[in-house]
């Protein structure tokens, strides 16, 4: 019932599980890498697409460029490391600007310490990770700008449990693929968490926005 619930009303979201379901089964297949590469690519956009068709406003269109700059920094990653991180750093620019356009009115001490915490020691545990390798400036670098939107993620107006829990994710994701260029480069850890954390995440933030988007559309 639940399923077909959501293929009826939500198309995109079943199509995006599916794909990042694929990607994640068939990455160690021998399928041909345009094939493979389109595949990883597809799991976020998809979700571009949901948020443009499930809601009207300005956020929801910021909300599909987030998605949709993510999907090109996941095929960007493919073929040139700096090109897709800094495809993400402009995914993170443009979340950060959703994040600030719908604030929470009243943020708790402890929301605000967590978000503090985000902020700072993303890009620390970051520098911490990669600090034996030539990379780790514009990593850290990197990781003050995931750990700001996730900070704003957690303190926005969108529920901590979708929109906030999935920027943790999302950082938690990216912290796994630091640690595997130096201090876990051996272990099989990061290869099996990195993308069910950053997918799930992605999902999280996605739904989460457009549930919130969605109900103050109703309120109106």
């Amino acid at each position: 019932m639940v399923k077909r619930a959501l293929v009826k009303s939500r198309p995109w979201l079943l199509a995006s599980i599916a794909a990042a379901i694929a990607f994640f089964v068939l990455s160690d297949a021998r399928i041909p890498g345009i094939g493979i590469i389109a595949l990883k690519g597809a799991g976020v956009a998809l979700l571009a697409v949901y948020a443009w068709v499930r809601h009207p406003g300005a956020d929801a269109r910021l909300l599909a460029l987030v998605m949709a700059l993510s999907a090109l920094g996941d095929i960007g990653m493919e073929f040139y490391t700096s090109v897709g991180g800094a495809i993400f750093f402009a995914s993170h620019l443009a979340a950060m600007a959703l994040y600030l356009r719908n604030r929470r009115e009243h943020v708790t001490p402890s929301q605000k310490l967590f978000a503090v915490v985000l902020l700072f020691m993303t890009p620390f545990i970051a520098w911490q990770l990669t600090a034996a390798t030539p990379d780790t400036v514009p990593v850290t670098l990197y990781a003050l700008v995931l750990g700001g939107m996730a900070g704003l993620a957690w303190t926005s107006s969108f529920s901590r449990y979708r929109g906030g829990l999935g920027a943790v994710l999302f950082v938690l994701s990216d912290l796994l693929i630091f640690a595997q260029m130096d201090v876990m480069a051996e272990s099989p850890i990061p290869s099996w968490l990195i993308w069910p954390t950053y997918y799930t995440g992605q999902f999280l933030i996605a739904t989460g926005v457009i549930q919130t988007l969605r109900k103050e559309l109703r309120a109106e």
